[in-house]
């Protein structure tokens, strides 16, 4: 499958768009969207939160 190039947006047209959820990010001009979190995330999450207490 061939995807077309996308159109580069101005970074301050990115920033008058509503927020999404998952978050999106602007990188070069594009608009990525984040990956949801998942189990192990959340495990390393708080692990971290544990050592760092």
């Amino acid at each position: 499958m061939v995807q077309a190039p996308s159109k580069r947006l101005p970074l301050t047209e990115f920033l008058q768009l509503p927020e999404t959820k998952p978050a999106s990010e602007y990188i070069d001009g594009q608009i990525i969207q984040k990956a949801m979190p998942q189990e192990k995330h959340s495990v390393i999450q708080g692990a971290l939160i544990s050592a760092i207490n």
